[in-house]
């Protein structure tokens, strides 16, 4: 671990958007999902949402580019429990779907909170997911085929919803607090002592200026290392 390393961590935290996100609605092809995600992790987003992926245990390949390591990706139980959740937290939660009320996807406002919805490859979102969410948004084709691969329209989505909160500044100043920053410079740098902190019960420390464990938490795990021994 190099502190060049750590300040580039904290520019990338200092840009993660907590009020945009995706939930892929049984998006069961793992080189889809991967790439979601890796979308997801280049316009800042740090949470998507799944439910059902790759038939109900999320796998990734190479075409995430290991963005899995920087996205969480949150995994719900039934479409209806993604959605109270997104609605709790303020979400506008709009469908990637071709309907009659369907919109073209740069005549919305993603600078409001928002989760986009993408369906699976075959049958794009389930008529429930249509018909609870808040509104449609297509992108318009202008050859044969009717639509995008999944993996590819939200690419396009989020680059628009990227362009517009960069144009209204939301890209310019921390949208995560200072402790939540932390806490995940500490997971992303030092994954293994975080695993034994969080075994142990003990609390994830406040970095120092390089980036490196405090010496009271380097000298804790010791203990604790020797003592399991």
């Amino acid at each position: 671990m190099t502190e060049r390393r750590y300040r580039r961590i904290l520019e990338v935290l200092a840009r993660r958007q907590p009020d945009l996100t995706v939930l892929a609605e049984d998006v069961y092809k793992p080189h889809n999902l991967s790439a979601m995600l890796r979308s997801c992790d280049a316009v800042g987003i740090g949470l998507a949402h799944a439910v059902r992926p790759t038939g109900g245990v999320p796998t990734y390949n190479a075409t995430s580019g290991s963005a899995e390591k920087w996205v969480e990706l949150r995994v719900h139980g039934s479409l209806d429990a993604a959605l109270k959740k997104l609605r709790a937290d303020g979400m506008q939660v709009l469908a990637a779907h071709l309907s009659t009320e369907a919109v073209r996807y740069d005549a919305v406002d993603y600078t409001r909170p928002t989760c986009v919805v993408f369906g699976n490859e075959k049958e794009g979102v389930t008529p429930a997911c249509a018909a609870a969410v808040d509104g449609h948004v297509i992108i318009p084709m202008q050859g044969m085929v009717q639509s995008l691969n999944v993996s590819v329209a939200a690419a396009v989505i989020l680059f628009e919803a990227q362009r517009q909160r960069r144009a209204a500044g939301l890209y310019d100043r921390p949208r995560l607090d200072a402790r939540t920053r932390n806490a995940l410079a500490v997971r992303w740098l030092h994954p293994r002592q975080t695993a034994l902190l969080e075994a142990r019960g003990l609390p994830l420390p406040q970095l120092e200026p390089d980036g490196s464990l405090p010496a009271a938490t380097v000298a804790a795990l010791a203990d604790t290392t020797e003592d399991s021994g």
